[in-house]
């Protein structure tokens, strides 16, 4: 796990010594174990290491190939990294690291290098023969890449503020951008919150050569095929089974401690429970705990970490923690994001254990229907009939059911029922959202922030005709995909959890996982409790009173905060942000004035995404 950043020269001339230092230097928390640096004429690569796998100076970067041909900088991890070595019996390799094996895999193939390798990786290889630079990015997106080009140059980065570092990019904000963040808490591809630099894809690639940038895709999370008898139930849960077990122990491969977070919940105590059985050591546990019952999970950790016998850590944490921490997380943040704050705590208590990897449980209520927006979407399907009403009835209709509220539960009922349409790409986008198009007209002034403007509706709405095909509980999961998690839930896992240098690994996102588990037909997907199909297909493996038990989570009192704690430091942003000129400056502090006067129509989520922007804008000198 490392920071990675290239700058090339056009014209292929000239020095990129001072900026490419500059970039590694905003980066440096991002790999404290050694920093490294390659640069001729034209182009400059640098590297900040986290050691994972060979902690041996050999395996430090920018990184050659045996002939001298190819230079690369990695961030992340091959997990079938010993696999792809036995298919290259003809390269000499000097060291046991993954990174050799990665460009040893590209020196073979070239660009279907890709098609080999299964983990979370960010990657750019510079061809010097060639004078190519080619960059590749991991199919679920785990790993970050960002870049900007103009006609002098190319610069790329794992993080925005290493690339605003160089002083070569204006500190400008992206009001593109901004639609996307206000409706979904995040920025997503191929944005990110500063104009002029975007997001490499996830699954996708880019070349430059001669000047020329070239991009393709080579995974897409919607267009699967998977040669299967779905129509054996136990056949189906060995599979997954198998598969799970697999995706353990890729994530096992290390040469340091691997560790894993342990709520107590089912997916974490799933990975936990694997781990156990695919490791040769028992595994290192940990639990996030509070004296206040209504918080606290630890019992259920407890059941898990005696069941496996685990090395199991309690830290005890108070919720006013979260608060005392909250200016270290916004400090963190690359990009701003409505959530994070719980994973940079959670990854600094453990980080603080002297843990440097571990594995979390994250992806499996996306996988396994774990939310309740699945179940909702198979019960407006079952409503699909309303739809052939004409739009005018409809559009009535939504205006009686509302009574005039455009927010809130009543407010998206009201914008589902005037959808030409309800099939995912249509009902996602609303579902998810956070600031509606009305509210987000009413607080600002960013043009036209209709659905249909925002990248994860365009996204959804590319991949119309392969979506349809599936079946509707793994398109709720694509659009989980494409949307919140790619933009909000691992863009924060990274961030946050690198903030700290913490490694974190998910293995409910694997590739040949995700893939097999999307191809099920619904009537055994369909829960009769929740994720009973992932429960079923690792029996007698979790306990009842793990499978059975209330869901919690960390659900924080941030509506008593803001009113409280944190009223002084969110007025002063909320009031510096009325001075923005995207903003309805007036309306904006109406809306704050409402909610300290406990409107229960307006949500402190809304206003959150405006005060942590704030405060990214002032922390980062965007405008």
């Amino acid at each position: 796990m490392c920071g990675i950043a290239g700058i090339i020269n056009l014209d292929g001339r000239g020095s990129n010594e001072s900026s490419i230092r500059k970039i590694t230097r905003a980066m440096e928390h991002r790999g404290p174990d050694a920093e490294g640096f390659f640069e001729e004429e034209g182009i400059a690569f640098g590297h900040l290491r986290l050691s994972i796998i060979d902690l041996s100076t050999a395996a430090n970067q920018p990184f050659p190939d045996n002939s001298g041909r190819f230079v690369m900088v990695f961030n992340g991890e091959i997990y079938n990294y010993a696999e792809v070595k036995r298919l290259i019996p003809e390269y000499l390799f000097h060291t046991t690291s993954d990174t050799e094996v990665l460009i040893a895999a590209y020196a073979k193939w070239g660009k279907d290098c890709v098609k080999y390798l299964r983990g979370m990786f960010a990657f750019a290889i510079w061809d010097k023969e060639q004078k190519e630079l080619f960059i590749a990015r991991d199919r679920m997106g785990v790993k970050p890449l960002y870049y900007y080009k103009d006609d002098k140059r190319l610069i790329f980065a794992s993080e925005v503020r290493g690339i605003l570092a160089t002083g070569i990019v204006e500190r400008k904000l992206s009001h593109k951008a901004l639609v996307d963040y206000f409706s979904y808490q995040s920025v997503s591809y191929p944005y990110s919150p500063v104009e002029g630099i975007l997001q490499l894809e996830a699954g996708a690639w880019m070349t430059m050569k001669a000047g020329r940038l070239q991009k393709g895709v080579y995974w897409d999370v919607s267009d699967r095929a998977i040669d299967f008898d779905f129509s054996d139930q136990a056949l189906i849960q060995r599979r997954i089974r198998d598969l799970m077990l697999q995706s353990i122990e890729r994530r096992l491969v290390s040469d340091v401690p691997v560790g894993a977070f342990l709520s107590g919940g089912i997916d974490s105590s799933a990975v936990v429970g694997l781990m156990a059985e695919a490791g040769s050591s028992r595994p290192n546990t940990f639990n996030i705990s509070f004296e206040e019952k209504e918080y606290d999970e630890s019992a259920y950790a407890n059941i898990i970490a005696r069941k496996f016998n685990t090395n199991h850590t309690k830290i005890l944490l108070k919720p006013s923690v979260f608060l005392d921490e909250l200016q270290n997380a916004l400090n963190s943040m690359d990009t701003p994001s409505g959530d994070g704050i719980n994973t940079y705590v959670v990854s600094k208590a453990i980080r603080n254990k002297g843990m440097t990897v571990a594995l979390s449980g994250a992806g499996g209520d996306e996988l396994f229907a774990g939310y309740p927006f699945f179940d909702q979407y198979i019960r407006l399907q079952n409503k699909k009939g309303l739809w052939n009403i004409s739009p005018g009835l409809r559009k009535l209709l939504a205006g009686l059911l509302s009574a005039g509220n455009r927010e809130g539960k009543t407010g998206k009922i009201s914008q589902l029922l005037q959808l030409p349409s309800i099939g995912i790409e249509q009902a996602y986008p609303v579902f998810r959202q956070i600031l509606s198009p009305s509210l987000l007209q009413h607080l600002t002034s960013l043009a036209d922030p209709g659905l249909a403007g925002t990248a994860v509706g365009d996204a959804l709405a590319m991949r119309t005709d392969r979506l349809v095909s599936l079946p509707l509980l793994s398109q709720v999961s694509i659009a989980e995909y494409l949307g919140y998690t790619q933009h909000t839930l691992l863009k924060d896992t990274d961030q946050m959890s690198m903030a700290v240098s913490l490694e974190v690994r998910e293995p409910f996102f694997d590739q040949d996982l995700v893939e097999f588990v999307l191809a099920i037909p619904d009537r055994w997907k369909k829960p009769v409790y929740p994720k009973s199909l992932l429960v079923e297909s690792l029996k007698p493996l979790l306990p009842d009173e793990i499978v059975h038990r209330k869901k919690q989570g960390f659900l924080f009192p941030w509506n008593s905060w803001l009113k409280n704690e944190l009223k002084p430091f969110a007025d002063q942003h909320i009031k510096n942000m009325a001075q923005r000129p995207f903003v309805r400056g007036k309306n904006l502090i109406d809306y704050w004035d409402r909610f300290q006067r406990g409107d229960r129509n307006v949500r402190w989520p809304e206003l959150w995404l405006f005060i942590v922007l704030e405060y990214w804008m002032e922390k980062n000198g965007v405008m």
